[in-house]
C-alpha cells in the first residue's frame, strides 16, 4: 500500500505520466516474471503473500520467484521442493532456509507478531513426520509457536494420553495419520478445542494411497473436527494460524 501511495503522490507531484503511473500500479498488484504471474497483492486481500507450490516446478523457476517476491519485501514459503531448489535458491538468496523433512524453503523478511498459543501437531506414527513437518513449518512461518507431539497412534494409545496435557495446552490441534486414520477420532473427544484432520498417503494396499484414512476422517462422530485433503500439511498449517489468532 506505501508503494501504491508513493506512485499516486508521484503522478499527482508531476513527477510521473500517466502511462508511467499505470504502469507502477499494475506493477504493485502482480509481476510477470515469464514463466509466472505473481499476485503481490495477496497480502493486502488475504493479509498472507502468495505460497509458492514448488512441485512441478524447475530450480531455476522457484529461484526466479523467491528473488522476485523478496525484492517486494514479501515473506516466501516454498513447499513441496527439494535440494536441488535449495541450490539454486540459496545461490541468489542467502538468507532462505531450507527444511528437509517438510520439504519446504522460508524466507523471513518481514517478522509478524508471534501468537499468545500455540498449535499442536500430533502424528500417529514417524511415517507421517513429512507431512507433519510441513504443517508445523507453515504455522511457524505464520509465527504460531507449534507443540510437536509424535508417534502417538492408537496401536499404543496410551502413549498419547502420556502426552495429552500438552496437546490440551493449544489452541487449535493437527491430527496427522494414515493407515486408517482414526487418531483424530480419539483426540477430538479428548480435547475442547477445534482439531484438523490430515489424512496421509502411508499405510498399505487397502488404504489406497490415504483414501481410506480421508474417508474414516470425513466419517468421524467427532464433534469439532475438520478435514483437509490427503498429505496437505501446508493447509492444515494454514489454516491452525488462521484460528489461533482469531
Amino acid at each position: 500500500m506505501n508503494q501504491l501511495t508513493d506512485i499516486l503522490n508521484a503522478f499527482k507531484a508531476g513527477d510521473l505520466s500517466l502511462a508511467d503511473a499505470i504502469d507502477d500500479v499494475r506493477g504493485t498488484f502482480f509481476r510477470d516474471v515469464g514463466h509466472s504471474t505473481l499476485d503481490l497483492d495477496r497480502p493486502h486481500r488475504t493479509g498472507a503473500a502468495e505460497v509458492v507450490y514448488g512441485a512441478g516446478k524447475t530450480p531455476e523457476q522457484i529461484s526466479d520467484l523467491v528473488c522476485a517476491m523478496t525484492e517486494h519485501e514479501q515473506n516466501v514459503l516454498v513447499t513441496r521442493t527439494d535440494i536441488h531448489a535449495w541450490d539454486a535458491v540459496k545461490r541468489a538468496t542467502p538468507d532462505a532456509r531450507f527444511h528437509e523433512t517438510a520439504r519446504a524453503i522460508t524466507v523471513v523478511r518481514n517478522t509478524p507478531d508471534l501468537a499468545a498459543t500455540p498449535v499442536a501437531i500430533v502424528t500417529a506414527g514417524t511415517s507421517d513426520l513429512p507431512v507433519a513437518e510441513e504443517a508445523a513449518v507453515t504455522a511457524e512461518f505464520y509465527a504460531s509457536p507449534v507443540n510437536r507431539v509424535t508417534d502417538v497412534g492408537v496401536a499404543g494409545i496410551h502413549r498419547l494420553m502420556a502426552r495429552i496435557d500438552d496437546i490440551r495446552e493449544a489452541r487449535v490441534v493437527i491430527v496427522i495419520a494414515g493407515m486408517e486414520g482414526a487418531l483424530p477420532s480419539v483426540v477430538g473427544g479428548l480435547v475442547d478445542k477445534p482439531v484438523i484432520a490430515v489424512p496421509t498417503s502411508v499405510g498399505y494396499g487397502a488404504s489406497f494411497g490415504g483414501i481410506a484414512a480421508l474417508l474414516g476422517m470425513l466419517n468421524s462422530c467427532a464433534s469439532g473436527l475438520s478435514v483437509v485433503n490427503i498429505d496437505n500439511g501446508f493447509g492444515a498449517g494454514y489454516l491452525a494460524n488462521m484460528i489461533n489468532r482469531l
